[in-house]
């Protein structure tokens, strides 16, 4: 008679993690992440079990990491690892039967009571036997085992003599890396995609070439700047500590509806036009707007950006102006109304008269092979990132398709979702490839909005989703930025720089730009419709600049492996409202030096007031005993202070709303 087919081994091993939100679509990590990897693992009765976790690296190279429990009765392992290699990492989980664990914890309670004593002992010096001829053991263990499986057995020694085998440190060290397993099961083989450090660390900066050099005649008319004068900037960004550089479209503008100051629809002859509004008689998304330059010019302006060491980011956005060449020779590719016009882009009460979408059903292979083309083109001109517009209004089995392709052609090219739009949608976009996504931050500014916020992004869809914290967009200035003065700036991008690894910021933001146009959340004489030059060093010489901190917090970023992991933030108490006190921790195995690294930040997100409180620090998340007393380095303003596990802390939102400080050891260790 044949035995029943079962779906549960006979050490049931479930819900394993990372997960992406459906199982055919695989998570990911970025090179240098330390992912937690976590199961469910348990038995019937009360003997112990235990968990590894097998991980196999592109190269072929295999690690074993013992799991440890997350928490008593919840049976749920966990094991961190360091995924420091490009590609496709293969993973299970074995669940098992730990018979020395189970020996320890019954003959660690009868021994001492008398009870069974000798047949406790008994047992483990059969168990200590059967381990010293296991040949995966190294000599020394062997010989180790076999000399207390003697002393187990040798009723000529005192029981307590005996009974030290049980606590014996250097037995339970050996069983830990190479523990006496029965009844494995292991779990089916998981894959997780680990993609270049770009795709999930980086600092953005975005500007507007045309406004960089820009120069405006007595007259009134307008010389646009132009990628040989926005080459300037270049190096001033990256003296701000920025990565990546991120462009608007920097194709050619249509002029049918285009748009005048302040999204105006009586455009003047010298307004040059939203930067989306893509396409004219000069091209389309394979052509650079002439008053940019040429080609080479791009070309020259890219490799500039490399030698300082700056990425560029060109934004990808699938729509085209009335004037775009596709209107002519692809019009299936657009919504035609029953009046014969073409649909143009609405988004109620926001009306874009000067942009067509694109309709994805009339012709998907088609517009699909086209995307494709302009996406390999600017590839071939050196561009690795791009930043999506408006992502969430295409259908998500083209992005699917698009980034798979491109990634199979290109796996170092980086797609950032800009869409902010319902979860299920900006989830699922992150899921089927995008390696980047907009968020909600810019919209989380209180105490408890934060700390929800934060703590989604970096547990609950940490496994798919890397959110970049833009503080601000040519299209988003807050109400907080609008009202909270220079206190609000410097708060948000402190956050933003210190909370994930990810973080953006659009020009202007370290001018404290924010006088918004009457009845929109965006700024006014708004940059996506007119030229925008700013003196920069003006401002920096008069004190009227944030640019200076900006560079502190990347400086800071780069200083501290802690910052560069999304999944380590944890959250302290503390008893004011307004005062946000969140940690980040990495343990010494995963940093380059073997050192930790810990990072405390303590923001008060009230930019009008002076604010007084009690930190209240769980020190073991800070990797300390409990109890500890410990440095701590103020590492903007050079200050150095002893901490516990309970602090007073005084922000004054004009002069130093938040601390970012590093613990740099145990005072009483």
């Amino acid at each position: 008679m044949t035995s029943p087919t079962t779906t549960v081994g006979r050490i049931p091993v479930g819900r394993l993690t990372p997960a992406s939100l459906e199982p055919e679509l695989r998570p990911k990590a970025f090179e240098g992440e330390v992912v937690p990897f976590r199961a469910t693992v348990f038995r019937e009765g009360h003997d112990a079990v235990g968990a590894m976790l097998h991980l196999v690296a592109p190269s072929g190279a295999t690690t074993e990491h013992r799991m440890h429990l997350m928490g008593q009765g919840l049976d749920r392992w966990e094991a961190d690892a360091l995924l420091d290699e490009v590609g496709e990492w293969r993973w299970r989980v074995t669940g098992f039967g730990d018979e020395f664990e189970t020996w320890v914890h019954d003959a660690g309670i009868k021994v001492p009571a008398g009870i069974d004593v000798e047949l406790m002992l008994e047992i483990g010096a059969r168990l200590l036997y059967r381990a010293s001829l296991q040949m995966i053991r190294p000599k020394a263990a062997r010989r180790r085992l076999a000399a207390s499986a003697r002393l187990l057995r040798n009723r000529a020694k005192p029981v307590d003599v005996r009974a030290a085998v049980i606590d014996d440190a250097a037995l339970h060290a050996e069983f830990h890396v190479r523990p006496y397993a029965s009844l494995t099961t292991t779990s089916p083989e998981h894959v997780i995609r680990v993609e270049r450090r770009a795709a999930g660390v980086g600092s953005w900066y975005e500007f507007f070439p045309r406004s960089e050099g820009a120069h405006r005649y007595k007259n009134g008319r307008w010389r646009s700047g132009n990628f040989r004068t926005a080459q300037k900037r270049l190096a001033e960004v990256a003296a701000m500590g920025f990565d990546v550089v991120y462009l608007p479209p920097i194709h050619p503008i249509g002029r049918a509806f285009r748009k005048g100051p302040n999204n105006t629809l009586d455009a003047g002859p010298d307004d040059p036009g939203s930067p989306w509004a893509i396409g004219a008689p000069e091209g389309g998304h394979d052509a650079i707007h002439p008053d940019l330059g040429r080609l080479r010019d791009f070309r020259a302006f890219v490799r500039r950006a490399n030698e300082l060491g700056l990425e560029i980011a060109m934004d990808f956005a699938l729509q085209a102006s009335p004037d775009h060449p596709w209107v002519t020779a692809h019009p299936e590719w657009f919504t035609t109304l029953p009046d014969g016009t073409i649909a143009y882009a609405e988004n109620p009460p926001k009306k874009y008269q000067d942009i067509y979408p694109i309709n994805f059903d009339n012709d998907p292979e088609g517009i699909r092979q086209e995307a494709l083309r302009v996406l390999r083109h600017w590839i071939a001109q050196g561009v690795r990132i791009f930043r999506v517009d408006n992502p969430h209004t295409k259908p998500l089995a083209f992005w699917e398709w698009i980034i798979g392709e491109v990634n199979a052609e290109h796996p170092d090219v980086v797609f950032l979702a800009e869409a902010f739009t319902r979860p299920a949608m900006m989830r699922s976009l992150a899921a089927v490839g995008f390696q980047q996504s907009y968020s909600y931050f810019t919209w989380r500014n209180t105490k408890e909005e934060l700390e929800e916020f934060l703590t989604s992004v970096s547990q609950e869809t940490a496994d798919y989703m890397r959110p970049n914290l833009f503080v601000n967009t040519p299209d988003i200035l807050t109400e907080y930025l609008q009202f909270g003065g220079p206190a609000a700036f410097t708060v948000r991008a402190s956050i933003a720089a210190t909370a994930a690894p990810l973080w953006g910021v659009y020009s202007g933001f370290e001018l404290f730009e924010s006088v918004a146009r009457p009845g929109a959340e965006e700024a006014i004489d708004n940059e996506k419709y007119e030229y925008k030059p700013r003196d920069f060093a003006r401002a920096e010489d008069e004190g009227r600049s944030l640019g200076l901190y900006l560079g502190i917090l990347n400086r800071i970023r780069a200083g501290h492996p802690a910052l560069g992991q999304l999944r380590n933030i944890r959250f302290h108490a503390t008893e004011d409202p307004a005062i946000l006190a969140y940690s980040k921790h990495v343990d010494g195995s995963f940093t380059r030096d073997g050192e930790p690294d810990t990072i405390i930040v303590v923001a008060n997100v009230d930019p009008h007031s002076v604010r007084e409180t009690t930190v209240h620090l769980d020190v073991t998340a800070l990797g300390l005993p409990e109890g500890s007393r410990f440095t701590v380095d103020e590492l903007v303003s050079g200050e150095t202070w002893e901490w516990g596990a309970s602090n007073y802390v005084r922000l004054d939102a004009f002069t130093m709303p938040v601390h970012i400080l590093h613990v740099r050891g145990a005072i009483d260790a």
